[in-house]
């Protein structure tokens, strides 16, 4: 029968630019259009410079809304590229938010690179070279945004002749799927899965993951490949300890959290300490304006709220705000958190500390022992994240050398990707028609152990892809 043609394109042996092409009968529709995330140059390159023809892809299907999966959108549709992207309404809402927001810290990067470039010749009596270009601007983002097609959850809707797609609940962020494609033809079906990101069971906010139907191949995370989470339980008793060593020092809370997801997850832990009185009494900042506005995209999204979050609902409390708690949108009052004395918590984005406010946060605090970073999600390699991460003695903040004196603290259980055992567990249902399983948005390490597991456990052939590998699918 005629099948399908894969090929990987992003988030293979990494878990950051997430892009696959899939090819039916002369027609190319792209999983996923993420930004890449990594050593500045490097990421620029490959976020400017598409592997493919934008025009030639049909359309776009997208697994959710975070910037690793759904931020180079905008470059697409500047390559000429002018199809529908399919996504979920909550992904749709939250790529409004996100999409213009990441067009504004890449335009406000590029000013503020230019002016150091700037002030440097002036020092320095440098010639001029030429300015930094953001990757892309608002009205690019403007151009993007109509191009979505809101689609439900179970409600499989027609790519093509004889292809369709289905929507899961992937449990992992606010509107978040995983995908499954059925392709019809007089000499029989073929169904490829892509999980996108798979949640955790009983994380603060979402529903669980939903299981999947059997398919014939799978695309799989593999983020937490070789590891195994630790209870939610510990995780309020670790974020209690952190917040409150830090207060007694009087020192700063410094929290990367992304926008979308993480910084919800938090706010409402935070709330439930706060509410028990585990924690002291400090202010805690959200200095997001991106966080605001996904806030507010999150309360109207109740429908993807899993039973505890609602009551909080049903109780008329609101569980995104408590008394100490403030939001941050104004540019003024976020630089005046850098002359505050502790102790505070300041959540801000991004998530990895590439780019936005918590780079000029970093840059006040780092050299304080009084004060301590809190990391809680994954690191990509090359990421300043990881370098905190890492420990570094001296890390670089906007190109300058900066001496790391704070403590670090991590708090991986909060991660909104299943481990080893969750993705084994969700992976059970499909196993007995899987001919092969693809394993992307892992580093190799993570993508290897996963891989073996798979194998041992369900004795299904397991591949970990190379940027730019292609496969048939029959």
């Amino acid at each position: 029968m005629s099948g399908m043609r894969l090929t990987f394109w992003g988030a293979v042996r990494t878990v950051t630019g997430s892009m696959h092409e899939l090819e039916v009968d002369g027609r190319r529709y792209l999983l996923d259009c993420g930004l890449y995330q990594g050593r500045r140059q490097e990421a620029r390159e490959r976020n400017l410079k598409l592997p493919f023809e934008a025009r030639a892809v049909d359309a776009v299907v997208l697994s959710h809304a975070h910037i690793d999966h759904s931020g180079n959108l905008p470059s697409l549709v500047r390559n000429g590229f002018e199809g529908p992207i399919y996504a979920t309404h909550a992904t749709v809402d939250l790529c409004q938010a996100m999409l213009r927001d990441s067009a504004h810290i890449h335009e406000k990067d590029a000013e503020y690179l230019n002016k150091r470039a700037r002030r440097r010749r002036a020092v320095l009596g440098e010639e001029a070279t030429g300015e930094v270009e953001p990757l892309y601007t608002l009205e690019e983002v403007e151009r993007t945004l109509p191009m979505f097609s809101a689609v439900g959850y179970r409600a499989p809707f027609e790519l093509g002749e004889g292809l369709s797609c289905e929507a899961f609940d992937a449990g992992h962020l606010l509107g978040s799927t995983a995908l499954v494609f059925h392709r019809r033809c007089n000499q029989g079906e073929l169904r490829l899965a892509f999980s996108g990101d798979v949640g955790r069971p009983e994380l603060p906010i979402l529903r669980d993951p939903q299981p999947l139907p059997p398919v014939e191949y799978l695309i799989l995370e593999s983020t937490y490949g070789d590891r195994l989470h630790k209870q939610e339980e510990m995780v309020l008793a670790k974020l209690e300890r952190i917040v409150n060593r830090t207060a007694a020092r009087g020192g700063k809370l410094i929290v990367p959290a992304f926008a979308v997801g993480r910084t919800q997850q938090l706010v409402l832990l935070l709330h439930q300490l706060a509410e028990s009185r585990r924690i002291a009494d400090i202010p805690v900042f959200v200095d997001s304006p991106l966080a605001v506005d996904v806030t507010e995209i999150y309360r109207r999204h109740t429908e993807c709220f899993d039973e505890e979050t609602n009551r909080y609902l049903w109780d008329g409390a609101d569980p995104f705000g408590f008394r100490r708690l403030r939001y941050v949108r104004d540019v003024a009052e976020s630089k005046a958190l850098n002359d505050l004395r502790g102790p505070f918590v300041v959540i801000s984005a991004s998530g990895m500390c590439e780019v936005g406010r918590i780079l000029h946060h970093l840059k006040n605090t780092i050299g304080d022992p009084r004060n301590t970073v809190l990391i809680t999600g994954f690191q990509a390699q090359n990421t300043l994240g990881r370098k905190l991460v890492d420990r570094l003695p001296e890390v670089p903040i906007f190109g300058e050398p900066m001496r790391l004196r704070a403590e670090v603290e991590t708090l991986n259980e909060l991660s909104a990707h299943a481990d080893q055992a969750g993705l084994l567990r969700w992976l059970k249902p499909m196993a007995h028609a899987l001919k092969r399983v693809f394993l992307v948005h892992g580093e190799t390490l993570q993508a290897q152990a996963l891989a073996a597991r798979i194998r041992e456990v369900y004795g299904v052939e397991t591949v970990i892809p190379g940027r730019g590998e292609g496969f048939e699918l029959s």
